[in-house]
């Protein structure tokens, strides 16, 4: 996998505002611990649409052991290596579709946030970009600058990335897709939203 091409980094830009799409994002994060990025062979609406099945993280991940849904933008995941498990909350707080999500962790030590973009090659292909921020407290703070974390994370966010690349190449097409858009962590409805007992739930796997 390469890092990120001069032109990948420059995905979204450094001030927000409307883009050639006509779609109005977030600020991107200020503060890098990592950023990397993975070349895929297949198209960015499938890259896209197999990424947002969350559910199926855990057939590729080597951390990820199960994803559930609890709200339509909110998600716990279980992460972990033999019997050690982490279990967090996750918030997706802006999401365009074939093109960007970003996301934070609901803990308050550490928190984290953290967003991925889609960007088509001119193979035809899906230039997709991780960035990640996370923010130690109190004891955490000393041992994440002392212990060199943020190069730990980058290793394995590639090689997360890696995994994705060949799990989604081996398909050849998506699994499933969520199509919808998020603001502020609210759900974009094209038409009024019907009674709360016919909300579909969102179909992440």
């Amino acid at each position: 996998m390469a890092h990120a091409d001069d032109d990948a980094r420059q995905v979204v830009p450094n001030t927000p505002g409307t883009h050639t799409d006509g779609v109005t994002r977030r600020r991107p994060l200020r503060e890098r611990h990592v950023e990397e990025t993975v070349r895929v062979a297949v198209p960015v609406r499938t890259a896209y649409n197999q990424w947002t099945q969350f559910k199926t993280f855990p057939r590729f991940s080597d951390v990820v052991q199960g994803v559930e849904q609890v709200r339509p933008t909110v998600t716990v995941w279980t992460i972990g290596y033999g019997c050690l498990r982490h279990r967090f909350a996750i918030e997706i707080v802006e999401q365009d579709p074939d093109a960007y999500l970003a996301w934070r962790g609901l803990e308050q030590h550490p928190s984290h946030q953290g967003e991925v973009e889609f960007r088509p090659t001119e193979s035809g292909g899906t230039a997709l970009t991780v960035r990640m921020f996370m923010e130690p407290r109190g004891a955490a703070r000393i041992l994440t600058r002392s212990s060199g974390a943020a190069r730990l994370t980058a290793r394995l966010v590639r090689g997360e990335l890696m995994n994705f690349k060949r799990f989604i190449e081996g398909l050849g097409q998506e699994g499933g897709a969520w199509r919808g858009t998020i603001r502020n962590g609210r759900v974009q409805h094209d038409h009024p939203e019907p009674p709360r007992s016919r909300v579909a739930q969102w179909p992440v796997g």
